[in-house]
């Protein structure tokens, strides 16, 4: 018999012998990503199409609900959230949420949450930044792919630079520490990295380099935006000492140190070199879809179980069956004739 361990207020009380997640190939899932919201204030030229169509609001996961679902996982053995999007902070009243889950972290019960963090672009930190601080959040990913204002605004299509430099200068103020995700794109931004990883150390941040995901229709072709990143580290190497270290963040980054600056690079690779082999993720949609994998099309839908009933324990048996789906790995294919991305689905509707 399950026994309870505790609730706060309407909450969905956590089960303190659920049973652990471990996929078919002996993998703990321990990290939930949660898409909060498809929606973002920028239209980023490799992310969506500019005109975007998103979904219908009454589609959404309420807040509770999203709650109510992070708190099964975190029941049965999530031990990270990473709130995302489209953009997280444009979710309205979405600071409720971030507070409700803040109280699962630091719990002694051994079925706690040890880190509640969000990726964001930056536009909504300056308003934001000390709640969230407030409410337990300590590390925070901001997306940056060039320190350059009008070719951010090129990239973004709607983003105001200088509104994501003060966002991060919020964010350090609060005591954020703050991870720069930069996506690498051919003929873009590659002549800027080493100022980058100059920018992002010199103020005491990690910088992660991902290249481009084929995730989605939009209205250029992401074969032409491609950068290997062996290619990437290769031209680093010529202005910088790299040494690979065994840092973790509980994502798929593989890190370096530099030694002329001190600071850490990560390097995400999902076509060049994979990283399904100690994949420990999966990810939730705001309308409560789990995806086992980012890179296949197979899902879950936990919103029928979530709706049932208030008994949890239909709800846990949703997420188990689904764990058991939990492919060995994901197959970015972008298919060249017809310039189709290997994934229908865009990046913001899973949550990257």
């Amino acid at each position: 018999m399950n026994s309870i361990v505790g609730t706060i207020g309407n909450a969905a009380p956590l089960v303190a012998d659920a049973a652990p997640m471990v996929d078919p190939f002996g993998r703990a899932v321990t990290y939930l990503r949660v898409s909060v919201t498809d929606r973002c204030d920028f239209r980023c030229t490799y992310c969506m199409a500019e005109n975007m169509t998103f979904l219908p609001k009454k589609d959404l996961l309420t807040l509770e609900e999203l709650d109510r679902l992070c708190s099964a996982f975190i029941a049965k053995g999530v031990r990270k959230i990473r709130l995302t999007g489209g953009e997280p902070l444009v979710r309205k009243n979405i600071m409720h949420l971030v507070r409700q889950l803040g109280r699962h972290l630091g719990s002694n019960t051994g079925s706690g949450l040890e880190e509640l963090t969000l990726t964001t672009n930056g536009s909504q930190l300056a308003r934001h930044a000390e709640e969230l601080y407030d409410c337990g959040v300590r590390r925070i990913n901001v997306s940056l792919d060039t320190l350059d204002p009008d070719k951010f605004r090129k990239v973004t299509r709607w983003g105001d630079f200088g509104k994501v430099m003060e966002g991060i200068d919020a964010a350090q103020k609060a005591g954020l520490k703050i991870k720069l995700n930069a996506v690498a794109l051919k003929d873009f931004n590659e002549t800027e990295m080493p100022d980058m990883l100059r920018f992002a150390h010199g103020r005491g941040m990690d910088l992660t380099v991902i290249e481009t995901m084929p995730m989605g229709e939009i209205e250029e072709d992401r074969t032409d935006q491609y950068l290997p990143l062996s290619e990437l580290r290769a031209d680093l190497e010529r202005q910088f000492t790299f040494t690979d270290i065994d840092y973790q963040t509980g994502g798929p980054a593989r890190y370096v140190t530099v030694a002329e600056t001190g600071g850490r690079l990560g390097f995400i690779t999902p076509l060049t070199h994979n990283f399904c082999e100690s994949c420990n993720r999966v990810r939730l949609t705001c309308t409560g879809t789990l995806y086992m994998c980012l890179g296949q099309n197979d899902a879950a839908d936990l919103r029928a179980a979530l709706r049932a009933t208030e008994d949890d324990g239909l709800l846990h048996a949703a997420i188990d069956e689904a764990i058991t789906r939990k492919p060995k790995g994901h197959d970015f294919i972008i298919d060249r004739t017809h310039k189709r991305p290997a994934v229908a689905r865009h990046m913001s509707v899973t949550g990257g």
